[in-house]
């Protein structure tokens, strides 16, 4: 039997004090290979070691606990890509803040600067749809779209299931008119999805409601900061020139198959319990969503929706709708249109939200074009 480690002994041994191994633990990041009932010490598998370091590591890039809980999780290369994508992410970030800093000693300095402030503000033009599948008797699946928020669930099959979508995007709602910072985006968005979560908890309580539970996306805006919520197999996806991004990861026991090397993803998209999840919200407030920020531009195009679109319309045919002619509302009949081609056997919810520079009242105006929908 391989001999633990106190946390003293294995803090030194990944550079990590105590007190962080302790936090890790709180948030699921790290946990103790053994637990001593009686004193609560903490002990470690040396095989951990691995781990703790990658986090050490990671923290030390700057990364948000959330996202590094993602890293962790991914197998390596799927990591790889995600440190990656950060670091871009940290550059293009940091060069913008360079530019503002620069225009900001010139102005304060009275130098004078001939150019203008470098920040574009950013709007979005959005629709949502919600439709009843071809075989089904009764949606589960909520969309809603915002000027500062978009979202979609997925709830399980039945009344427990409605009411579950329905509250919480219910629980986001309150987002669209609240003053967030975009240094706060994430844990404001956290928060609001626990919240959500206990109202589901509190459906659930309820005899006549039946199972509730149900998945969630959503996008909450910020200037040109946007931050992402997501858990369970509802889907969002980023166009930017030209090419489609999938920027969630499906909770699903198939995918975790995937992850794991056990299936390709073509072996995946026909498997039997390729619906089943792993997380979702369930009211019990065990809910691990992912959490992300993300940078927008002019240009880009988002699509949130639930499995009865993504597992029925490919990813090139997505591509090919999402790229060609006509706004949101036009792009969403094109969606809903090719599902119903497929078969439809499950409900449809999406939306589609484009990225437009504002540059007068007008442009402003023509941002908040869009509605929700069920």
């Amino acid at each position: 039997m391989r001999q633990l480690l106190t946390i003293g002994v294995f803090a030194r041994a990944a550079r990590l004090s105590p007190k962080a191994l302790r936090l890790y633990d709180e948030l699921g990041l790290l946990r103790p290979a053994a637990v001593d009932g009686e004193s609560g010490y903490r002990f470690y598998d040396p095989e951990q070691l691995e781990r703790a370091r990658l986090i050490a590591w990671l923290r030390r890039l700057g990364m948000p606990l959330a996202r590094i809980r993602r890293v962790c999780d991914l197998p390596a290369p799927a990591a790889a890509e995600e440190i990656a994508a950060f670091w871009e992410q940290v550059l293009a970030e940091t060069a913008a803040r360079g530019q503002l800093a620069g225009f900001l000693v010139d102005y304060l300095t009275g130098r004078g600067s001939p150019v203008e402030e470098p920040t574009t503000m950013l709007g979005i033009r959005y629709a949502a749809r919600s439709e009843l599948g071809l075989v089904r008797t009764s949606n589960e699946d909520t969309a809603y779209a915002g000027p500062r928020l978009l979202a979609v669930a997925d709830g399980v099959r039945g009344s427990g299931g409605d009411l579950a979508s329905t509250a919480a995007i219910e629980a986001l709602k309150p987002l669209e008119t609240l003053a967030v910072p975009a240094e706060d985006l994430l844990g404001v968005l956290a928060d609001a999805v626990a919240e959500a979560d206990r109202a589901i908890g509190r459906i659930a309580a309820s005899a006549s409601a039946g199972e509730a539970l149900t998945t969630l996306t959503a996008l909450l805006w910020s200037g040109s900061r946007l931050a992402l919520v997501h858990i369970g197999d509802t889907r969002a996806y980023l166009v930017r020139d030209g090419e489609l991004f999938q920027i969630t990861h499906d909770h699903t026991y198939v995918q975790s198959l995937v992850d794991e090397g056990g299936l390709t993803p073509e072996e995946a998209a026909s498997h039997p319990q390729r619906s089943l999840l792993v997380r979702a919200l369930t009211g019990t407030g065990a809910a691990r969503p992912d959490l992300s920020l993300h940078e927008a531009a002019a240009g880009d195009r988002y699509l949130l929706c639930s499995d009865g679109l993504s597992t029925v319309v490919a990813a090139e045919s997505l591509r090919e709708v999402l790229t060609g002619p006509g706004g949101p509302e036009q792009v969403l009949e094109e969606l809903v249109t090719r599902a119903y081609t497929a078969g439809a056997p499950d409900n449809i919810a999406c939306v589609v939200a484009d990225v437009v520079a504002l540059e007068g009242p007008a442009a402003a105006d023509a941002g908040r074009n869009g509605g929700t929908g069920r």
